[in-house]
C-alpha cells in the first residue's frame, strides 16, 4: 500500500488550523477531488470523490482526534481504500506545521500507473497549499472540537 506524506507551514494559530480541518463540509474549497462531504455524525463521513474522471463514494470513521493535535480516519465502506492522520504542531503562536499521512490502495490501471510515478503525492502537497491558502485567507470559524479515541 503507497504512503504519501507531505507538509505545509501555514501562518495561523494551531487551534485556527485545526477548526478548518475539522470543518469537513468545507473541504471541496480547497481539496480538488472531493465533490462532497457529508457529516453523519461525530465520527462518520460520507465522501463523494471525482479521480481520474471517476467519481467514488465511500464512508470515512474518525478512528482518533485530539483538538490542536490529530485527526486519523479510515475507510469503511465504499469504492476507496485508504487510511490517514494528519498532525498539527504549534511552531509559534502564529504558525502550525500540517503533515498529512495517507495510506491508499490505488485501483485501476490509472490509479496504479500514476501511484507509480508520484501523482498522488503531487496532488496531496497541491492540497496542501490550497488548504493554506483557504486557512489564511477564510473567516475563522470553530470545528468540531471532540475528542475520539477508538
Amino acid at each position: 500500500m503507497p504512503q504519501i506524506i507531505e507538509t505545509v507551514d501555514v501562518n495561523v494559530p494551531v487551534r485556527q488550523a485545526y477548526d478548518q480541518w475539522t470543518r469537513f463540509e468545507e473541504f471541496p474549497h480547497f481539496l480538488d477531488e472531493v465533490e462532497k462531504i457529508v457529516q453523519v455524525d461525530d465520527k462518520t463521513t460520507d465522501w463523494t470523490v471525482k479521480v481520474a474522471g471517476q467519481e467514488r463514494e465511500f464512508r470515512a470513521v474518525i478512528t482518533e482526534q485530539h483538538p490542536d493535535e490529530r485527526v486519523a480516519w479510515t475507510v469503511k465502506d465504499g469504492e476507496v481504500e485508504h487510511a490517514g492522520v494528519v498532525t498539527f504542531h504549534k511552531l509559534s503562536d502564529n504558525e502550525t506545521r500540517v503533515t498529512a499521512q495517507i495510506d491508499w490502495e490505488p485501483t485501476g490501471l490509472l490509479e496504479k500507473l500514476g501511484s507509480a510515478v508520484g501523482v498522488g503525492g503531487h496532488a496531496v502537497k497541491k492540497d496542501l497549499q490550497n488548504y493554506k491558502e483557504r486557512v489564511e485567507n477564510a473567516p475563522t470559524e470553530p470545528g468540531w472540537r471532540g475528542d475520539v479515541q477508538a
